[in-house]
């Protein structure tokens, strides 16, 4: 199979869907990969060292998408992007559709496969490809937190950590997962006081177990998550509802109790975040403010730490592409139902059933587009 990798262009997107290693790996399966011209610099990879791995090295992004039968990428495609993709072409990458009508418009019309990491699942329902992303972006958000927190940046002048006799800050962290996991450990780890808030008992069993006195748990209903986001000086959206877009927890009228100068991280904005006045914003400009409260919601978080996070990506996406590339896309889901799980669109069609909710299209079943 020819596989290409083009350079990611949306803002300050510094990661490669394809390290030199992993091109390595699939030209020793037999396959052509072709890299655009530039694509790993974000990464500290050289052309020459994609060369060395069996690469061919392309100027620009059109041969690519005029010519791979697979293209393997990080984020999703942006417009002028879309505007390359073919009829039957596999796009491998993340998508997050539900919450973006016209990409999964473009996608549709252009009748291309396209398998998304983030609703590739493990056993147990795990997420194994969004996972390292979600480690990442979840310890990130803790930084980014403290950063908007500083008086200059328009936070309340707040050390998470505090120092001897004043008080630390407080963090509340919503959704007890993989993000809200890894945003706990790194608040409860600079001396914050953590209060983490999940809807469901084993979860809250489970952080509680690791986590013991240095951070709290409390069930996530109406008033209990009130009370918290109103005391918090950080509140990091962690919650996910995997291929859906995020419920709305922290509504527009809960800003005007909270701490003038409070700080929010919407680690959920790719699938539309978790809170009513969320927006994506860019690295480029990160923060904006709503009735006193400042926002951090950064589509692309693990963008900033590039090379941690392409290394992290590709040593769960080379797996699955392997797989594809080997066997082609319908033989490859047939043997392996986890990676069926990915196929988002297909010849026209939504074959995710929440995407196909959330956007209004007929549903259609993974099994119909393998037969």
């Amino acid at each position: 199979m020819r596989i290409g990798c083009p350079k990611e262009i949306k803002n300050h997107e510094y990661r490669v869907g394809l390290t030199p290693e992993s091109a390595g790996e699939l030209a020793r399966h037999g396959h052509e990969v072709w890299i655009e011209s530039g694509a790993g610099l974000g990464i500290d990879a050289t052309d020459a060292e994609y060369k060395a791995a069996g690469a061919r090295i392309v100027d620009g992004p059109d041969p690519i998408f005029a010519e791979c039968e697979m293209v393997v990428k990080v984020k999703e495609p942006q417009a002028v992007e879309r505007k390359k993709l073919r009829e039957g072409q596999i796009l491998y990458t993340y998508l997050h559709l539900a919450p973006d009508r016209e990409q999964t418009v473009d996608l549709v019309d252009a009748g291309v496969t396209a398998i998304a990491y983030e609703t590739v699942t493990g056993p147990n329902r795990s997420l194994p490809l969004l996972k390292p992303m979600s480690q990442v972006a979840g310890r990130m958000s803790v930084q980014a937190g403290a950063t908007a927190l500083e008086k200059a940046h328009g936070g309340r002048g707040v050390l998470l950590g505090g120092v001897p006799g004043v008080m630390p800050g407080k963090v509340v962290v919503i959704g007890g997962g993989v993000v809200g996991f890894n945003a706990a450990q790194m608040a409860a780890g600079v001396g914050a006081d953590v209060t983490i808030l999940d809807r469901d008992p084993e979860v809250l069993e489970r952080v509680g177990t690791h986590f013991e006195t240095r951070a709290k748990t409390r069930f996530s209903n109406a008033a209990n998550l009130h009370d918290a986001v109103c005391e918090a000086d950080l509140v990091i959206g962690a919650v996910l509802i995997p291929g859906a877009a995020a419920p709305k927890l922290v509504t527009r009228e809960m800003l005007r109790d909270m701490q003038k100068g409070a700080v929010l991280v919407d680690v959920a904005i790719d699938q539309g975040g978790c809170f009513e006045t969320s927006q994506a914003t860019t690295h480029d400009n990160p923060t904006y403010v709503v009735d006193d409260i400042v926002h951090y919601c950064v589509a692309n978080m693990p963008g900033a730490v590039a090379r941690t996070s392409t290394y992290a990506l590709n040593n769960v996406t080379l797996p699955h592409a392997l797989q594809i590339a080997d066997n082609g896309w319908k033989a490859a889901m047939r043997a392996n139902p986890h990676l069926a799980e990915g196929l988002n669109v297909w010849d026209g069609k939504v074959t995710y059933k929440a995407v196909a909710e959330d956007l209004g299209y007929e549903y259609v079943p993974v099994e119909k587009a393998l037969a």
